[in-house]
């Protein structure tokens, strides 16, 4: 009798990918996130709905985090929470009532940078009112340009994951050459909402191009080369030497920064979260692109050499 070959529960489709989920994400915030997914898909509530109201939680924790009280910052801790807990489950429910589209990726993006443009905003303004001096807008302004480029980085390793080693679909990989043709296709008058997101959508991805010639580079090359399918063997390479640089990369994403602006809070050194993004997390980014080209010059060299055929 032929071996049954174990199925994914319900819970793991909706996942992204589960090499890229970090502690935090397996064991609370899917878990939370699935049961908020199903809840809200027996309401009818759609996956846009549901990153609006993250974001309206999530803008309102960066409000209440201006505050010098502790209690205060303990009550944008939870809700800060719950906005993620809900950005999770807003993927969840796309993938589970096969609503995935392009627009609510990009309006999640947008939402995700509302958010901490309202934590940021508050922090500059809860140091400038315990006496800090006005430079620390400066200082504010280069973490923030810093986080952006952190989470621009750490996501578009994620998709090219999604992309090479998961086999799903370019538009999870997009790039800027092709959604500019698209963008130029469409009206203002006849498609502004459409337009506008569009034009959003390329700005991002231009972006995480311009962090990553090399995995921009690569994925070119292999788009010419291998045109209809991406062979198994180089899935299997990549996802080799693409995935031990995930527990790296997940310092850079949400969850790790969100405890450490929780920790900055507890001990009341808010200017602290600025410095560490500036400082720590950006020598970690730079370590992690040049990790990254060594890994994508390795892989365009193994496509020169022989590699096993189809039967």
């Amino acid at each position: 009798m032929a071996a049954q070959v174990a199925q994914p529960s319900v819970l793991e489709t909706t996942y992204k990918v589960r090499e890229a989920e970090g502690i935090l994400d397996v064991y609370f915030y899917r878990r939370v996130g699935f049961q908020l997914a199903k809840f809200f898909a027996k309401l009818g509530l759609s996956p846009v709905g549901v990153t609006l109201l993250g974001g309206v939680f999530g803008i309102l924790a960066g409000h209440l985090y201006f505050y010098q009280n502790l209690s205060t910052n303990i009550a944008g801790m939870v809700l800060h929470v719950w906005a993620n807990a809900l950005d999770n489950a807003d993927g969840q429910l796309a993938r589970l009532t096969g609503r995935q589209s392009r627009d609510g990726r990009i309006i999640d993006s947008l939402v995700d940078h509302l958010i901490f443009a309202s934590i940021y905003l508050h922090l500059t303004l809860r140091c400038l009112s315990e006496g800090a001096s006005p430079l620390i807008w400066v200082v504010a302004l280069i973490a923030a340009f810093s986080h952006g480029l952190q989470g621009a980085g750490a996501d578009y390793y994620r998709n090219a994951y999604l992309y090479f080693v998961k086999g799903r679909s370019r538009g999870d990989f997009d790039s800027s050459a092709a959604l500019k043709s698209e963008y130029e296709a469409l009206n203002w008058l006849e498609s502004p909402w459409q337009k506008f997101l569009l034009a959003l959508y390329v700005s991002f991805t231009r972006q995480q191009e311009a962090i990553s010639p090399p995995l921009r580079k690569f994925r070119e090359t292999v788009d010419r080369t291998f045109r209809d399918q991406i062979p198994e063997w180089l899935g299997a390479r990549y996802r080799d030497a693409a995935r031990p640089a995930f527990k790296f990369w997940g310092v850079l994403m949400t969850n790790s920064r969100m405890l450490v602006l929780f920790a900055v809070l507890l001990i009341d050194q808010t200017a602290w979260f600025f410095w560490l993004e500036i400082t720590a997390c950006n020598f970690l980014l730079i370590y992690l692109l040049f990790r990254e080209k060594r890994m994508c010059r390795s892989l365009l060299q193994s496509m020169q050499q022989p590699h096993p055929q189809p039967n």
